[in-house]
C-alpha cells in the first residue's frame, strides 16, 4: 500500500507530537501521526500520579539542562506556560496549583490527553496506532516505511522521545534516525532518577532506614534543591533526589543538609545548654526522625548524654548533618527514570523551529533532543513550546 502524498507525517503521539501535529493542522497542513503503542500519550497518563502536572508556571531557560544553555529561549518564549493554561481553561479542565508554579489535573491525565487529540482537526489529522515505522529515505519528499505502507510526506518530524520507562514502549528510535542523517548525539543518561548506594556497610545501613522521609538541600557543585529525600532499601530517592541526579555523574559526591532550614550544630549546642541529661538520640530525634537520628547517635555509644560530648564533638556531628557527603554507586536505571538526559545535539537544529540544519524537512522535538528540565512539569513546558515551534513552523512552508 502506498498513501497519498501528505504535508508531514509526525512520528510518536507522546506530548510533543500530539502539539506539533495539532499546531501544524491548525495552520492548514495535512498530518499523518504515528505511534506504535496502543493509545496516545502514554507517558501522560502514568504522570503526575495520574492527575499530569502539566507544566510549571515559572518554567524559565535556567530550569533546563542542555549543552548549549541558550537553545531553549526562543521555544519557550513563544509557547508560555500561559498558552497551554489557556488551552486548559478553555477545554474546561479543572486544575490546582499544587505547590508554587506546579499545575496538576483537578481529575485524570487523561483529560490532557483527550484535550490534545480533540485540538487536532479530523479533516487534517489521521492518528494512526499499533504503527510501526521501518526506514525514512529523502529524496525531494521523504518516504516513510510503516508496518501498514509507505507514506511520502513533505516534513517529518520525530517525537518518540527518549530511553526512559521501556515499559511504556520507549526505544532509541529517534537517535537511530539522527544518526542515520548524520547528526551527533550528546550521551544519554537516566535524569529526575533514584540513586543507588555502593554495596558495603553503608547500603546494609540504607537498607535498615529503608521509608524515612524528611526535608533535606541537595547540594552538587552550584546546584541544590531543597525538597523531601525518601531513604530507600537500596538507596535515595523523592523530589530533592529525583532533581540532583539529573546533575550527578558516576563517582562524584553529593551533599545533603538533613537540617535545610537551620543549622545542626547550634541546635544540638542549645539542646545541651537547655537539657544537658537528654541522651544522644533523643536530641538528634529533636532534629531528624527518629531512625535516622540513632542511626547517627551509634557514633557515641560511651556518652549517654549531651553532657558527656565536648562541644568539639558535637560541632563536628552537627557540621555531619550540615553536610552529609554521599558517593553514590550508580542509579535505578531508565526503567525508573522519568526522564533521559543527553539526546539529539541541540548544535544540528535551529531554535527556533526545531528543524534539521543539514536536513530541511525534518525536525526533532522534546525528549528526544539534549534538553532536560526540572522536576515539576518542566518537561511537559519543553514538550509543548518545542512542538508548538515545530508544527509553526512546518504551518510556514510552502506545502
Amino acid at each position: 500500500m502506498h498513501d497519498r502524498k501528505v504535508d508531514v507525517v509526525v512520528i510518536g503521539a507522546g506530548a510533543a507530537g500530539l502539539m506539533a501535529a495539532r499546531t501544524a493542522a491548525r495552520r492548514g497542513r495535512s498530518v499523518v501521526l504515528l505511534d506504535h503503542a496502543d493509545e496516545p500519550g502514554k507517558k501522560i497518563l502514568i504522570s503526575g500520579g495520574g492527575r499530569c502536572n502539566f507544566t510549571h508556571m515559572d518554567a524559565s531557560p535556567a530550569a533546563y539542562i542542555c549543552s548549549n544553555r541558550h537553545f531553549v529561549k526562543s521555544a519557550l518564549s513563544r509557547f508560555r506556560p500561559a498558552d497551554f493554561l489557556e488551552l486548559v481553561n478553555g477545554h474546561r479542565i479543572a486544575w490546582h496549583e499544587k505547590t508554587p508554579g506546579q499545575l496538576f489535573c483537578d481529575g485524570s491525565a487523561r483529560q490532557i490527553v483527550e484535550m490534545l487529540v480533540a485540538e487536532c482537526p479530523e479533516d487534517r489529522v489521521s492518528i494512526r496506532l499499533g504503527t510501526r515505522v521501518g526506514a525514512i529515505r529523502k529524496g525531494e519528499d521523504f518516504e516513510i516505511e510503516t508496518s501498514h505502507g509507505t507514506i511520502t510526506a513533505g516534513a517529518v518530524v520525530i517525537s518518540t522521545g527518549g530511553l526512559s520507562i521501556p515499559k511504556l514502549g520507549a526505544t532509541a528510535f529517534a537517535y537511530n534516525i539522527a544518526k542515520q542523517f548524520g547528526l551527533p548525539i550528546v550521551p544519554t543518561r537516566p535524569g529526575l532518577v533514584p540513586l543507588v548506594m555502593p554495596a558495603g556497610v553503608e547500603a546494609e545501613a540504607f537498607r535498615e532506614l529503608a521509608g524515612v522521609s524528611l526535608p533535606v538541600r541537595a547540594t552538587l557543585g552550584r546546584q541544590s534543591f531543597s525538597d523531601s529525600m525518601l531513604i530507600t532499601h537500596r538507596g535515595l530517592s523523592g523530589p530533592a533526589m529525583l532533581q540532583i541526579s539529573s546533575y550527578w555523574r558516576n563517582g562524584v559526591a553529593l551533599d545533603i543538609s538533613l537540617m535545610p532550614n537551620g543549622d545542626a550544630a547550634l541546635a544540638l549546642k542549645g539542646l545541651k545548654k537547655s537539657r544537658p541529661r537528654i541522651a544522644v538520640s533523643t536530641a538528634l530525634s529533636e532534629i531528624l526522625p527518629s531512625r535516622l537520628a540513632r542511626h547517627f547517635a551509634v557514633d557515641f555509644p560511651a556518652q549517654n548524654t549531651l553532657a558527656n560530648i565536648t562541644d568539639r564533638d558535637l560541632s563536628a556531628l552537627g557540621a555531619r548533618l550540615n553536610r552529609w557527603s554521599i558517593t553514590p554507586g550508580g542509579t535505578e536505571g531508565y526503567a525508573k527514570a522519568e526522564v533521559t538526559c543527553g539526546g539529539v545535539d541541540t548544535a544540528s537544529l535551529s531554535s527556533q523551529t526545531m528543524e534539521v540544519k543539514s536536513v530541511p524537512g525534518l525536525y526533532f522535538i522534546g525528549e528526544a533532543v539534549d534538553v532536560t528540565g526540572w522536576l515539576g512539569g518542566y518537561n511537559f513546558q519543553w514538550a509543548w513550546a518545542s512542538g508548538f515551534a515545530a508544527g509553526e513552523a512546518i504551518g510556514s512552508r510552502q506545502p
